[in-house]
């Protein structure tokens, strides 16, 4: 199972970051593969250099990274395509209103291909119902998270909710590719 971590501009102008990271998996005796950790283009923007610099190292331990709610800050290719990250996370506003919106469906589609086209990963917040996710699922993205899944838990509530849910494993064999996050 991964675990996405969220990242302040904080976290990540810190220059111990990835030291302290690394020193965290070992204590707990985890893998650096288990975990995403997200970050928004804002807090990169910030400073650009120290950010790409922790950015790389942190990627260099083997940790999956993401642009968290791309499309609603600055979202510079320019600075996309320098960037070690693996996977874009499309904005909520986005997905919440591409079944009404146009426009929110041609970002989305938009944000999906460019996406693929650079070797990235897409996961799509924001998914509140059936119809959304089987519009997702058509348009290829990776992977979805939202309300229609499932609430936000405790980590107390992840084990019963992992035995229980129809997510884990995936009961519609099409779906298999579509990876969850929760």
């Amino acid at each position: 199972m991964n675990v996405s971590i969220n990242l302040s501009a904080r976290d990540l102008m810190d220059p111990e970051l990835p030291e302290r990271f690394h020193d965290m998996l070992e204590e707990n005796f985890c893998a650096a593969r288990w975990f995403t950790l997200e970050i928004t283009e804002s807090a990169i923007l910030d400073d650009p250099a120290h950010a790409i610099d922790n950015m790389k190292r942190l990627s260099a331990l083997g940790c999956r990274l993401a642009i968290d709610d791309y499309g609603t800050g600055y979202s510079s290719l320019s600075y996309l395509r320098h960037l070690p990250v693996h996977e874009l996370k499309i904005d909520k506003t986005f997905v919440m209103g591409m079944a009404r919106d146009p426009s929110d469906a041609v970002i989305v589609r938009s944000t999906i291909d460019l996406a693929h086209n650079m070797g990235l990963a897409v996961v799509a917040e924001g998914v509140e119902d059936e119809g959304t996710f089987d519009q997702l699922r058509a348009l290829g993205c990776d992977m979805v998270q939202g309300y229609w899944l499932s609430r936000p838990l405790g980590a107390a509530q992840i084990p019963a909710w992992m035995r229980n849910s129809a997510w884990v494993p995936a009961v519609v064999p099409e779906l298999k590719a579509l990876r969850r996050v929760v």
